[in-house]
């Protein structure tokens, strides 16, 4: 399956390039509903309304037999996840479009940090010397002492955080069960998670409101699956340096349609956060080639 893989670069790009779109769309229709819904709640309903997707996936959760480990593990992502959903949809209402794109770039870094310091993974110096120029592309977007750092930044912050711990264990998880599995498993958990703080702070939602939550879940569904089309036409080296196209499409969206000042400090910082967590995905690959992978390490 690998020759495939790596003779299709230009329809990974495509498909990535899609991906961004689409992925920009839900920053965009989220932007557009605003503060007029709780974040907790407009988070609620676009897993709510998402769960027309989930149908296919029943039938592989249930045929998986889940442990109670799988079932715990499952669990404790879907609260990660709950909790930086919860934070995004926040920040989105509260900063400019690019700024959470960009800010939302240092989740992989993040997992480097975190498969070093609980799963055992190695860092090595140059991954590490890009570790540290993300986090420094971190500071030039926010800026401490120069302007101030809004409510939505420390939002943001903490959003790249939990995804990268939900990444963690879905890392785990995926040479265990299907991505159907984890796919469902984690709309499922999310819906569960969100329902409690939706309801401590629910407003009756308009229909116009309700149809805008579920594009959001349309949209995020397209570009998982394209992403996921991506990633099997070519390798993450060829498709990762692609999602800074996102930033651009942020920036044109936000300046265009809400209006927002284009920061060249926040283009620049994404850009340097992007060009590090390109270096640590080339040198992830690299580090994959030198290791002959058991048969089933290649099964997704």
């Amino acid at each position: 399956m690998e020759k495939p893989t790596q003779s299709r670069p230009l329809i990974g790009v495509g498909w990535m390039i899609f991906t961004g779109v689409m992925f920009v769309c839900v920053t965009a229709v989220v932007k557009h509903v605003g503060s007029d819904l709780p974040a907790a709640q407009a988070a609620f309903l676009r897993y709510l309304l998402g769960f027309v997707f989930l149908v296919p996936m029943i039938k592989p959760i249930l045929d998986a037999h889940l442990s109670r480990r799988q079932l715990k593990l499952f669990a404790l992502r879907g609260v990660v996840h709950t909790c930086a959903v919860i934070l995004w949809f926040f920040a989105m209402a509260r900063i400019p479009i690019a700024e959470v794109t960009a800010m939302n770039y240092l989740s992989p870094v993040y997992v480097s940090i975190g498969a070093a310091l609980f799963l055992g993974e190695r860092l090595p110096p140059r991954r590490l010397a890009a570790v540290v120029m993300a986090l420094i592309g971190a500071l030039i977007i926010l800026r401490p002492g120069i302007r101030e750092v809004e409510p939505g930044h420390i939002a943001m912050l903490g959003t790249a955080v939990f995804f990268a711990i939900g990444y963690l264990i879905a890392k785990q998880l995926s040479g265990e069960v299907s991505a159907a599995v984890v796919v469902g498993m984690l709309s499922i958990t999310v819906t569960i998670g969100l329902a409690p703080a939706a309801l401590a702070v629910w407003v009756t939602p308009t229909l116009a409101q309700l149809g805008w939550l579920f594009l959001v879940a349309c949209f995020a569904t397209a570009g998982h699956y394209a992403m996921t089309l991506a990633f099997a036409a070519a390798p993450l080296t060829v498709t990762q340096p692609v999602t800074f196209l996102q930033l651009v499409w942020a920036v044109i969206l936000g300046a265009v349609v809400f209006g927002e000042a284009v920061d060249s400090w926040v283009v620049f910082g994404g850009a340097v956060i992007m060009a590090s967590v390109s270096f640590i995905t080339w040198r992830e690959a690299v580090a994959r080639r030198q290791v002959t992978p058991a048969p089933n390490a290649t099964k997704v």
